[in-house]
């Protein structure tokens, strides 16, 4: 069985591979750029990527394609019609991530809301040192127990999410379709009308695209801070850009973006250096035991596949 690996380098250097070396002959590749593709999967039994586009195109030219191990819970990166119109099939990996999600999605928020970056520019730049006062307590921050948290999506990383803002003392509404479950659910405008803080853990479809528009910010309180670790997609960036640069919003954390990495045409290169503004680079999924959890599923989907008792299959 012939194994492609399209993107090793997205799951990092530091990750056993083995599991599914064992399962087969496996390529592995640092990266595949589009004019690539056809040529690499097209004697593959297997392929597995991250970011890589599996297109239509490319699906055509691979007669032995048998499966396609995404190395992520999203698979909005594949033609879904091209995997069904051509019998092969599609493993996800759902859930291995929540943990790593959520914790980088609650530092997004504490470092906004505590302001540290701030205050630590104010240490490290040698001005605290200079100032011969003992503390300083510009800019003002606030209790995140006395916030109002909206957490968009109450699947395994937005309820988690919730539990720890929960525990931290915030209030929390969320949106989801379900209607069980612990935490208040709210619709989308009165969440962006209320919240202190908004978090967005939704996956992207045509009902969650550009979910987060202009309109919407407008709703906003002028302190309110944004986190999206889910799809750049469900927020219009030009208009988040816009109301940080015009001070009507408190804040932005993002690890996400339409355009990845983004270019110094993207809306959010503007906002470069601003103190309210944390810009991560898509690794809010990536914790090692994410990654590890990560692979392990991938191996066991391989080889649940073959022997006939599949698991985690989308088509």
């Amino acid at each position: 069985m012939k194994i492609v690996l399209l993107d090793k380098s997205t799951l990092g250097e530091d990750i056993d591979l083995s599991p599914i070396a064992a399962l087969g002959e496996l390529t592995a590749y640092e990266n595949t750029p589009p004019a690539l593709l056809a040529e690499r999967i097209k004697d593959a039994d297997v392929i597995i990527q991250n970011k890589v586009k599996i297109t239509a195109d490319a699906l055509a030219k691979a007669e032995r394609l048998k499966l396609i191990c995404e190395a992520a819970t999203g698979y909005d990166n594949i033609d879904l019609a091209a995997c069904r119109e051509r019998g092969i099939a599609l493993c996800n990996v759902p859930g291995y991530s929540s943990e790593s999600v959520a914790q980088l999605s609650v530092a997004m928020a504490l470092a906004l809301v505590t302001h540290l970056r701030e205050y630590r520019a104010f240490v490290h730049s040698g001005e605290y040192s200079a100032s011969g006062v003992a503390n300083r307590l510009s800019p003002v921050f606030h209790d995140v127990a006395a916030m109002t948290w909206g957490v968009l999506g109450g699947g395994g990383i937005g309820g988690r999410v919730a539990e720890i803002a929960k525990a931290m003392g915030c209030k929390v509404l969320m949106y989801r379709r379900k209607q069980e479950g612990e935490f208040p659910l709210a619709d989308i405008d009165t969440i962006c009308k209320e919240s202190d803080i908004i978090s967005i853990h939704l996956p992207l479809t045509d009902q969650t695209r550009n979910l987060i528009n202009r309109e919407r910010i407008a709703m906003m309180k002028k302190t309110a801070i944004i986190i999206n670790t889910a799809r750049g997609a469900e927020t219009d960036e030009r208009a988040l850009a816009d109301a940080i640069k015009e001070g009507r919003l408190g804040g932005l954390g993002c690890d996400v973006y339409t355009e990845e990495p983004f270019s110094e045409n993207h809306p959010f290169y503007e906002l470069l250096g601003y103190d309210n503004v944390l810009l991560t680079p898509h690794n809010a999924w990536g914790s090692f035991e994410s990654r590890a959890r990560c692979v392990a599923t991938i191996a066991k989907n391989i080889e649940s596949f073959f022997d006939g008792h599949s698991q985690n299959q989308i088509v």
